[in-house]
């Protein structure tokens, strides 16, 4: 895999099967770089590392981290995100500590220098049991994949800045790096995103391009709405601005969920494009 240069934009890409259809398909939006997502169900096995290995390699694609979502998870509303999401649902912690060390795995027979995935809602009490035990499973993932020359990227976006701040600090292990989610910051109303991206800068390895609006206060547990880079509430040319002006080294991957009437590709282009722009203007 290529080198990336600061400032590069990616885009964050479910894996399929086909790792030389996928591989160009990600090629096809413009751009040089990617964070592979890894579903829960998907089966990973040594056959499929070595096909995208191999496909990876031809193509000189970059990627800059690999991401797990796991079985169960739903975002239906903030109520549901905490019942569901990461590693705080006890019933199913053990198992997907398991499988986030299955992806860890896949990323390093690519070649991928960093993990990331959603560790789930952190409870503002640090003596909460659910607070301690997330925190231990951090760090024997940050430990295991420190083992295999990988980072830990926590993403951002279901508390505060502050609080993920503190969580970071409490994990203490330096292979534990953040992945910024501005969008994230204001779908969940956690915070101002440029404020959060100041306070957390010296940690962020990567960065989501992704947009949306604040939740509406009349619907208490309700997410924000995603939308269109650029259309949402996170000033996205502010929000750059503020990263390039920071000295940030790393890449900027474009996640949408948003299709509307439009091809996904092609909301995918879009977001590239504006993001290009916006780098370079």
């Amino acid at each position: 895999m290529q080198v990336l240069r600061d400032l590069t934009v990616g885009v964050f890409y479910w894996i399929s099967d086909e790792a030389v259809a996928t591989v160009a398909e990600i090629l096809d939006l413009g751009v040089e770089a990617c964070q592979l997502a890894v579903t829960g169900e998907r089966k990973l096995s040594p056959q499929l590392a070595e096909a995208y290995r191999k496909a990876l390699a031809e193509s000189g694609l970059g990627v800059a981290t690999v991401f797990a979502a796991y079985e169960g998870e739903r975002y239906d509303d903030i109520p549901t995100v905490v019942r569901t999401v990461g590693f705080m649902p006890r019933a199913t912690r053990a198992a997907r500590e398991l499988r986030t060390r299955e992806v860890i795995d896949f990323g390093a027979a690519l070649g991928v220098g960093s993990f990331g995935c959603h560790v789930g809602f952190v409870p503002e009490d640090r003596g909460d049991p659910d607070y301690l035990a997330v925190r231990d499973v951090v760090r024997r993932i940050a430990d295991y994949a420190a083992s295999l020359g990988m980072t830990f990227s926590l993403e951002t976006g279901q508390e505060p800045a502050e609080l993920l701040l503190q969580f970071f600090r409490d994990v203490n292990r330096s292979n534990v790096k953040i992945n910024f989610d501005p969008a994230n910051m204001v779908l969940y109303g956690s915070g101002e995103p440029v404020a959060a991206y100041k306070l957390l800068a010296p940690h962020v390895v990567s960065i989501h391009g992704k947009d949306g609006d604040w939740p509406n206060p009349a619907t208490p547990g309700a997410l924000g709405t995603e939308r269109p880079l650029g259309s949402g509430a996170v000033n996205i040319a502010k929000f750059v601005r503020t990263v390039r002006d920071s000295g940030f080294v790393g890449t900027i991957n474009v996640e949408s969920g948003v299709h509307g009437d439009e091809p996904h590709a092609l909301t995918l282009k879009n977001a590239v494009e504006l993001l290009k722009r916006l780098r370079d203007s």
